[in-house]
């Protein structure tokens, strides 16, 4: 493995307003708009965030956005991986990672992307969240913009402010079509 920490952590949601557990393993300040563009969108319904949605990585729905980068502590990428698994209460298997010695990720075109980017901007590696979309799973409907906001609607109470806030606090450049169509739309604009 590498002798100096030189894995990048990317990050596109709440992970850079708040790195919680994972701030004594990152090195400096987030890089925003640095990171490679990958897929996404916000159609994940997320425990964490009180059944809000989170924007993920989405291979179907999602469309190219920047991402940001902060750097690791770890010189291990394993190391690395535990850390931002722990801070996202992920499942074995749910962090990306690229290294020369190690890659792993449920969507290929994301590995090549990080792989590509780690190469041209001299990472030694990158980990990132690799949390599925699960839309579907949660409302029995395809994820569209339309039914993102329709399922927006069925939040009441602390599950829709902690959707209000978390769509509303994700970087500028988490552009997703959803996130478009809410920045439009009356009733979403009239809960701030």
């Amino acid at each position: 493995m590498t002798t100096a920490a030189n894995i990048a952590i990317i990050g596109w949601g709440s992970l850079i307003w708040d790195l919680e557990i994972l701030a004594p393993h990152t090195l400096g300040d987030w890089q925003m708009a640095s990171g490679p563009k990958l897929p996404m969108e916000f159609s994940r319904v997320s425990p964490k965030r009180k059944m809000g949605l989170a924007v993920c990585l989405d291979p179907v729905a999602g469309v190219l956005c920047q991402t940001h980068v902060i750097r690791s502590t770890r010189c291990d990428i394993q190391a690395a991986i535990a850390d931002l698994q722990a801070r996202e209460r992920a499942p074995d298997g749910r962090i990306g990672a690229w290294h020369r010695d190690f890659q792993h990720g449920r969507m290929p075109e994301v590995v090549a992307r990080a792989q590509n980017w780690c190469a041209t901007e001299g990472w030694a590696g990158a980990v990132w969240t690799d949390l599925e979309p699960n839309f579907f799973n949660h409302t029995k409907r395809a994820f569209s913009v339309d039914e993102g906001i329709a399922y927006l609607k069925t939040l009441r109470g602390e599950s829709l402010e902690e959707a209000y806030n978390y769509i509303q606090n994700a970087p500028e450049h988490t552009n997703t079509p959803l996130r478009a169509a809410l920045a439009n739309n009356s009733w979403w604009q009239g809960l701030a």
